[in-house]
C-alpha cells in the first residue's frame, strides 16, 4: 500500500522524488471549497498516474474512492431533483391561489393598505406580477382598477349589485 504521498510524488528509475511545482496541478473546487465531481476524477486519475509502479496502491483503495464519487454524484441528483420539486410545489401553490382569487369575483372587499388606510371595492379580475398573485379591484366610487394583494384582505363580501 501506498505511504498516501503518491500524488506528491515522482518516482523515476526507482527514485521517488517530490514532484516539483511545475508537475504539480492544482485542483479546482466547487463554491464553497468543496470537490466537485471533475476534480474528484482528476484527482482519481492523477493518483493512478503518479503512483509507484513497484508499490501500487491497493485495490481496495479505489473502489473506496470509487464509491465515494458514485455517492458524490447521486447526492447532487438528489438535490437537483430536490430543487426541481421544489420549484413544482411552489408552482401549484401558485395556482391554487390563483384559482381560489379567482372565486372571489363580482365580490366586495375591503382592504388596509400600507399606509393603514382602509378601502372598500368590487373584484374584477385576478392578476400575476412577479409571481405574486393579486385581486384587481375598483374602489367604490371610483373607476381605476387597483392591484390588492391577499395579504391586505380584511374583509370579504357578498356580490357586488
Amino acid at each position: 500500500m501506498s505511504d498516501g504521498t503518491s500524488l506528491n510524488t515522482i518516482t523515476t528509475n526507482g527514485v521517488t522524488t517530490p514532484a516539483s511545482s511545475s508537475t504539480q496541478k492544482t485542483t479546482s473546487t466547487a463554491a464553497g471549497g468543496s470537490l466537485g465531481k471533475d476534480a474528484f476524477l482528476q484527482l482519481l486519475v492523477k493518483q493512478m498516474q503518479y503512483q509507484d509502479p513497484l508499490n501500487p496502491q491497493d485495490n481496495a483503495t479505489y473502489i473506496a474512492q470509487l464509491a465515494n464519487f458514485s455517492t458524490l454524484e447521486q447526492t447532487t441528483n438528489m438535490a437537483t431533483q430536490m430543487t426541481n420539486i421544489s420549484s413544482s410545489v411552489g408552482n401549484i401553490n401558485e395556482s391554487t391561489l390563483v384559482g381560489q382569487l379567482s372565486s372571489m369575483i363580482g365580490k366586495n372587499i375591503q382592504w388596509m393598505d400600507k399606509d393603514s388606510v382602509m378601502h372598500t371595492g368590487t373584484v374584477r379580475g385576478v392578476s400575476v406580477t412577479d409571481s405574486s398573485p393579486s385581486l384587481v379591484t375598483q374602489e367604490t366610487g371610483g373607476t381605476t382598477l387597483v392591484p390588492v394583494p391577499a395579504s391586505e384582505l380584511t374583509l370579504i363580501g357578498g356580490n357586488a349589485s
